[in-house]
């Protein structure tokens, strides 16, 4: 059985609260909170980086029953401002385990809150959008008084909206380094790549690892650079295409990444975007983007191909959208959330360039629209 948990409280700016137990470190956190659908993944949603300053509520209600892996990790660390769940296993059970979820969290200083209604927390954010708030742990036996609530309410309130902030460059990397790990296959994990067939310049925005694979595994190498990298600089390696990232944020603050995307598209080097780096070449191509109600989180929204027709059921992460009406002639919509009708892909009319706003590379999630992996090496050939 598990043992006798800390108190802790979850607190929105709106006033509402969701007392609760502790099941990561010991502390408090402010974030948005947002919610996510995805049955299974927990370990690669919060090591998303898309996820800086967000509190992920998982609807899913049992969270941590297949522990946690040193393979199944998106970056170097946790990024989620903190985790939210219902119910967590007594037992873990998987082959690949090392450690238990909440052992994971207090590791990675992670504050976590579980045993509360998230169906009711869910329907309070759909309804009302997505809204920042504070999760607070408190020692073993605290009494949670209303001056702890007032202050939790306070701090949530206090944290910084996240529309207007420029996340990308907090979480990209530092310095430019080579990647040429490829996907992961039961018996064998991950893979090297051998020779090489083309060149890719990623940007970093906060890239999920497993795009980098699969990129890897169709025959990139591939140069990650930091979030801030000039055009100049990225033009000079004379790569064969330039890939620009997902992340967190809000992509309109992000003046450096739109003009060198700008000026890599105008110097007609293939580029491919995902997530942020959709909204950013959108933004780029000038079109516009909005802040959503409470966006889309999760790894079951389908989206149909404009150009085929074909439905995908895809992986979804992300709290801005590039605003359908807005788009110049040298745009064109590819792709649409069957969900919302918002836009999800776009193509330029002009340039060998094209982006999607979910995550073709899952993970977690299913694989149904990775052929824009195998789109984006064919346009590299063709070039």
């Amino acid at each position: 059985m598990l043992p006798d948990l800390p108190p802790a409280l979850l607190a929105l700016a709106d006033g509402t609260t969701f007392p609760g137990t502790s099941i990561g470190a010991p502390g408090q956190t402010v974030g948005e909170v947002v919610f996510n659908t995805a049955l299974t993944g927990y370990q690669e949603i919060l090591t998303d980086p898309s996820y800086c300053r967000q509190i992920v509520t998982l609807t899913y209600p049992h969270i941590g029953n297949t522990g946690v892996n040193a393979e199944d990790v998106e970056s170097s660390r946790v990024h989620a401002a903190g985790l939210v769940i219902k119910d967590l296993p007594v037992r873990v059970s998987n082959f690949r385990a090392t450690l238990s979820l909440a052992e994971y969290l207090r590791r990675e200083g992670t504050v976590a809150i579980a045993n509360i209604d998230t169906r009711r927390l869910t329907r309070l954010l759909r309804s009302s959008g997505a809204q920042n708030g504070c999760v607070v742990t408190f020692a073993p036996g605290t009494e949670v008084t209303a001056a702890h609530v007032a202050d939790a309410i306070a701090r949530a309130r206090g944290a910084a909206p996240m529309a207007g902030l420029d996340l990308a460059r907090v979480v990209s990397v530092a310095d430019p380094y080579e990647w040429t790990e490829t996907e992961w296959q039961l018996g064998r994990g991950y893979g090297t790549l051998g020779e090489a067939r083309h060149h890719v310049v990623a940007y970093d925005f906060g890239v999920k690892r497993n795009i980098l694979r699969m990129l890897a595994s169709r025959g990139c190498r591939v140069t990650v650079v930091p979030a801030q990298t000039p055009a100049a600089e990225v033009l000079k390696l004379k790569a064969d295409g330039v890939f620009l990232s997902n992340g967190p944020g809000d992509p309109g603050p992000c003046d450096y990444a739109i003009e060198a995307t700008r000026e890599i598209i105008a110097a007609g080097a293939p580029v491919f975007g995902i997530c942020l780096g959709h909204q950013i070449m959108a933004l780029a191509s000038g079109a516009k983007t909005f802040k959503m109600k409470f966006g889309h989180h999760g790894a079951n929204h389908p989206v149909k191909d404009l150009d085929s027709g074909r439905v995908s059921i895809t992986s979804q992460n992300h709290g801005f959208a590039v605003d359908g009406q807005s788009l110049p002639a040298t745009l064109r919509a590819t792709h649409v959330s069957l969900f919302d009708g918002t836009l999800q892909g776009l193509a330029r009319t002009d340039r060998p360039a094209f982006s999607f706003q979910g995550h073709p590379e899952a993970s977690p999630g299913p694989h149904d629209i990775d052929y824009l992996f195998d789109r984006f090496v064919a346009m590299m050939e063709n070039r």
